[in-house]
């Protein structure tokens, strides 16, 4: 788990650039990132407003348990 500061500087680099903020937290090649590449370049604020969704409230960490793991990661 993120401690408060490290939240808060993504939240911080989030505003600034969107995609950048979410990269951070889950990495640029996941799902979560490029929905905000889209949403920043179809309008700044659809960007901002997803990329503080997925950094904030988006545990990717819940939706991969031991049993849920790609087939690569088990080798």
């Amino acid at each position: 788990m993120p401690s408060g500061c490290a939240i808060l500087c993504e939240i911080l680099i989030a505003i600034l650039l969107p995609p950048l903020g979410v990269c951070f937290r889950h990495g640029c090649c996941s799902v979560e990132f490029w929905i905000c590449v889209l949403l920043t370049i179809l309008g700044y604020i659809p960007g901002i407003i997803y990329a503080l969704y997925a950094i904030v409230f988006v545990n990717r960490d819940e939706f991969f348990d031991e049993y849920r793991r790609p087939l690569y990661a088990a080798a």
